[in-house]
């Protein structure tokens, strides 16, 4: 239940093209608190409950738990959330043998887009596509919880 994985910004959109599944994710936080955030998404027509842990040191490690729901219960809990959901289309893009997760923010984080890579281990290496930008990995700014409360337009 041990989530790896790094953040990078992104500089470009070639990414659209080079991409095979899209999604609109809205998601809430029913607790923000960086050492367990409790959240809720509705990802394009299924509806999630995850739970995760405080990052390591490096930020690349972290405890995640995540259960499907139905998307009525999501859509029943999204009103109980604390103030300030995400809203992002997230594009998947294969790249070796990984997939790459970008997420084009809307709304109140719109101009913002991060590519997310989920890794086996800290030191696995990975291809870098020509539109990855400077690596946030370690920077909790660009943590959802965190825009959530402290919206990129804000910045």
């Amino acid at each position: 239940m041990t989530e790896i994985e790094r953040k990078f910004l992104v500089t470009a959109t070639d990414f659209i093209s080079e991409s095979t599944a899209q999604f609109r994710i809205v998601q809430g936080y029913l607790n923000s608190n960086p050492e367990r955030t409790v959240r809720v998404r509705i990802k394009g027509n299924k509806g999630f409950l995850t739970i995760k842990g405080k990052g390591n040191e490096s930020g690349m490690s972290r405890f995640e738990w995540e259960k499907e729901i139905t998307i009525s219960e999501a859509e029943a809990l999204l009103p109980l959330c604390e103030k300030g959901a995400i809203d992002k289309v997230r594009y998947e893009v294969p790249l070796g043998k990984h997939t790459y997760e970008v997420d084009v923010f809307a709304g109140e984080n719109e101009g913002l887009i991060v590519a997310e890579i989920e890794l086996q281990s800290e030191t696995e290496s990975f291809e870098k596509p020509n539109w990855l930008g400077k690596e946030v990995t370690s920077d909790e700014r660009y943590y959802n919880a965190y825009l959530s409360n402290n919206p990129f337009k804000s910045w």
